[in-house]
């Protein structure tokens, strides 16, 4: 263990210290847990104590969050918790270049920009190829983020719909014993999709965009047989389409469109037996021309901090269970 060190961070002024600090010092408490260090202010003043890595790497990150204060740039949690990781990954030196574009304004008028450094890859790969598949873990923004990348794609006349879609497989319930057709019994689980629908453009919008035909949200099946041109296809929870369901769904592309496929690898809700589609493309198409592949970890998951916890505890678990299991076998043990 690395000896203790303190060391000051000077606030400018009242209000660059009020911003940093946040509501009841809920700002400061996400470096102090990130970080393992310990920030105490007093005056225009803020003590860092801990580890001499980590008050550097904290210092670092105080300093960073103030240029964006100086630019106007209200600094939110996300932001704190996107520099921490940044700092832990070596990679702080572009936390301002996330900054530098707004990818779009939200429907209450606020600056939706990346999160991180896994986001700004996602969204240079969307801009520079036809099919972007965006293979991670829940709360990296995969879904926001291609919704995001849709709406403006329709606003600068890029494309003219946008279709969202997935497939009909879900986690511990039977579709056949819910209400309605196939899209009413499929639409809670493209509650995410509606949900950044309307934090993008707005509930009303999104409904009257719906009712005209401009967004087009339904079940994979729906796709057979269509040739989809001037559209913007997103397809979500792709681990769970079957291998010829994915060839399906990517020979729909048609001309001046562009396709995002986005999927969790580690939440697949197939029956037992039946591969993954999306485990199959990622072995098929990684050398073809025009189709990228970003590859999301726990480290890019912009929810509460406590999520990427847990991924990485799940992770673990199932790591340590494939060795115990390994092992049981190697001294011809069943495995009960």
């Amino acid at each position: 263990m690395s000896a203790q060190i303190q060391q000051i961070f000077t606030f400018e002024n009242a209000e660059q210290q009020t911003k940093l600090i946040g509501v009841n010092d809920n700002l400061i408490r996400l470096i102090e847990e990130g970080l393992d260090v310990a920030l105490h202010a007093r005056g225009d003043q803020m003590t860092i104590a801990g580890e001499a890595e980590q008050v550097a790497l904290a210092q670092a990150v105080l300093h960073e969050l103030t240029q964006l204060i100086k630019h106007q740039i209200t600094v939110s949690p996300t932001d704190v918790v996107s520099a921490v990781t940044m700092a832990q990954r070596g990679t702080l030196e572009y936390f301002g270049d996330l900054y530098s574009e707004t990818l779009i304004r939200d429907n209450k008028g606020r600056a939706v920009r990346v999160k991180n450094f896994g986001q700004r890859q996602y969204i240079q790969a969307i801009r520079k190829h036809d099919i972007t598949f965006g293979i991670g873990p829940a709360g990296t923004g995969k879904t926001y983020l291609a919704v995001v990348m849709a709406i403006s794609a329709l606003k600068r006349g890029d494309v003219e719909r946008i279709i969202i879609t997935r497939p009909a497989v879900e986690a511990g319930e039977s579709l056949g014993f819910l209400p309605g057709d196939l899209k009413e019994k499929v639409d809670p689980y493209l509650r995410p999709i509606y949900d950044a629908m309307h934090a993008i453009i707005g509930a009303e919008q999104t409904q009257r965009l719906m009712d005209r035909g401009v967004i087009e949200i339904a079940p994979l099946a729906y796709m057979r047989g269509r040739t989809l041109d001037d559209a913007f296809i997103i397809l979500d929870e792709a681990q769970n389409t079957t291998n010829q369901q994915m060839k399906m769904f990517l020979t729909r592309l048609g001309f001046g469109s562009k396709m995002i496929v986005n999927g969790d690898i580690s939440q697949i809700d197939l029956p037992r037996g039946a591969k993954s589609g999306l485990i199959a493309a990622q072995n098929i198409l990684q050398a073809v021309n025009r189709i990228a592949f970003i590859n999301f970890s726990s480290a890019d998951v912009v929810r509460h901090p406590v999520v990427g916890l847990i991924v990485n505890a799940y992770d673990a678990a199932e790591t340590a269970q494939l060795a115990n299991k390994k092992e049981q076998t190697a001294h011809g043990f069943s495995h009960n």
